[in-house]
């Protein structure tokens, strides 16, 4: 699930791209491809709600945790990072979205008794925040694009921190079904009358790759990936979870360059190791117990 799910979301950068055009006439203003994505996502979770023969939760507790992990893990950095995509590449909003894990491990240090902060995970933000400082300070025309692009998706990642914390303390337990479905729900509850107040009439791209990547972007990039996301969270813990983001850098970068024929030089090269070193440092222990030979596993919430 880890690696899939890495490689989902590490490629929903190139499609997001894509979704939005080469100019705002080819293809989705932000906004709207946000409300696209997340109705195909929707769509396909109420689908798999009704094979199942489930239904969304109705007590008022689990819906107010839902709403809040709707608006901070779905709403606001998806619109922020689809805006931040339209002023920096698409590889470096994958790898400024990257230090989630960073953000993860100080937010559940306080909120969350078993994911304490640790000499090795101290020394892997500080690793792992040098390769965001030598990233970021590129420069505007070196191809790191605008600050303001730049401070949007570090502050996606930040809100993604802080509702994965939540969920593991709140939503521990509950089926990632319904995790998804809930909170994709009340994100689109805030995301489309927003759009509709704000960019109407609406103007749809004629482009058809612009709907193969909104449809990719809402069945795989949300509905499936929430799905092994949410799975995650209920069986590693907030931080093991998001450590997924790791292996956004590599797919973004690496498809950013191969296929959208983005700059690159050596202060991404190297902010991107710097990021790299410190999921290594952070993860020593669990990486040593899953060596084949290891005597016993991580602890769950290592």
């Amino acid at each position: 699930m880890f690696i899939l799910l890495g490689l989902i979301w590490g490629s929903s950068f190139l499609w997001i791209k894509v979704a939005l055009g080469g100019d705002g006439a080819a293809g989705f203003s932000p906004l709207l491809l946000v409300t696209f994505r997340l109705a195909f996502g929707l769509a396909g979770l109420l689908t798999l709600l009704a094979v199942q023969g489930l239904r969304l939760p109705r007590d008022g507790r689990t819906l107010r945790a839902c709403a809040v992990v709707g608006l901070f893990n779905t709403a606001l950095p998806f619109v922020l990072i689809t805006w931040g995509e339209t002023r920096i590449p698409s590889s470096v909003a994958s790898i400024l979205n990257g230090t989630v894990p960073l953000f993860t491990l100080v937010i559940a240090h306080f909120a969350l008794h078993d994911e304490p902060l640790t000499l090795s995970r101290v020394a892997g933000l500080v690793a792992g925040f040098a390769g965001v400082v030598l990233l970021v300070g590129r420069g505007l025309g070196s191809g790191a694009g605008s600050l303001t692009g730049q401070v949007a998706v570090v502050t996606a990642a930040i809100s993604y921190a802080a509702a994965a914390t939540y969920t593991r303390r709140v939503l521990r337990g509950m089926s990632p079904l319904l995790q998804a479905s809930t909170t994709m729900l009340f994100a689109v509850a805030v995301v489309a009358p927003a759009t509709l107040a704000l960019e109407w009439p609406l103007v749809l791209p004629a482009r058809p790759m612009a709907w193969v990547a909104a449809a990719w972007l809402g069945l795989l990039g949300s509905c499936t990936a929430y799905l092994l996301y949410f799975s995650l969270i209920n069986a590693w813990g907030a931080t093991r979870a998001s450590l997924v983001t790791y292996v956004f850098p590599v797919v973004g970068l690496l498809l950013g360059i191969l296929i959208l024929d983005e700059p690159t030089d050596w202060r991404l090269l190297a902010g991107t190791a710097l990021i790299v070193a410190g999921i290594v440092i952070v993860n020593a222990r669990a990486l040593r117990a899953a060596l084949p030979g290891s005597a016993a596993a991580a602890p769950a919430d290592a």
